[in-house]
C-alpha cells in the first residue's frame, strides 16, 4: 500500500485529462464539421483567436497533471499536480469550461455567440478588483494604505483626552 493516495492522484488525474481531451475533441470535430459540410455562415477568425487560449490551457494542465511513470518496470515516478486545486488552477478550468459552453452556443446559434466569451477578461477583472479592496481593507488598520483608520474602544478614546499613551523611561 506504499503511495497509495500518490496512485489514486495519478488515476483521478488520468481519468480527467482523458475525459478533456474527448470533450474538447467532440466540440472541434462538431464545429469544424458545421463550418466545412453545411456551409453555415461561420467566421474561423474569432475560432482561432478564443479557442488557442482554452487549448494553450489544456495542454499546459497536460503537462502539469499527467502521471510519469518509469521505463523499465512501469512504477509510478511522478503523479502530477492536483488538477482540483484551488487558485489558478480551478481558474483555468474555469476558461476551459466557458471556452466549451462558448463553443457549443457557436454550433447553435451562430457566430454572435462567440460573444459570450467576453465574460471571462470581465471576470478576471473583477477577481484583481474584489482581491485588491480586500487587500486594502486588510490593510486598512495597519496605517500602511490610505483609509478609515479602525474605530477606537473607549479605553483609547479616554487615553487621548488625557493626552494619550505616553511612554515612561528609567
Amino acid at each position: 500500500m506504499a503511495q497509495k493516495a500518490a496512485k489514486s492522484l495519478a488515476s483521478r488525474n488520468t481519468a480527467t485529462l482523458n475525459r478533456t481531451h474527448l470533450i474538447t475533441f467532440i466540440l472541434h470535430t462538431v464545429f469544424l464539421l458545421l463550418h466545412f459540410l453545411f456551409n453555415r455562415p461561420r467566421s474561423l477568425k474569432p475560432y482561432f483567436a478564443l479557442t488557442l487560449p482554452a487549448l494553450g490551457i489544456e495542454f499546459y494542465l497536460e503537462r502539469l497533471g499527467r502521471p510519469r511513470y518509469h521505463s523499465q518496470d512501469g512504477s509510478l515516478r511522478s503523479a502530477g499536480a492536483d488538477l482540483g486545486a484551488r487558485g489558478l488552477t480551478e481558474y483555468m478550468w474555469d476558461v476551459l469550461y466557458w471556452t466549451w459552453g462558448c463553443m457549443g452556443a457557436v454550433c447553435v446559434f451562430g457566430d454572435g455567440a462567440w460573444w459570450l466569451w467576453i465574460a471571462v477578461p470581465l471576470y478576471s477583472i473583477w477577481l484583481v478588483v474584489t482581491t485588491v479592496s480586500g487587500m486594502r481593507k486588510s490593510f486598512a488598520g495597519l496605517g500602511g494604505v490610505d483609509g478609515p483608520a479602525a474605530p477606537m474602544s473607549k479605553r483609547q478614546q479616554k487615553l487621548e483626552k488625557r493626552g494619550g499613551q505616553h511612554v515612561q523611561y528609567r
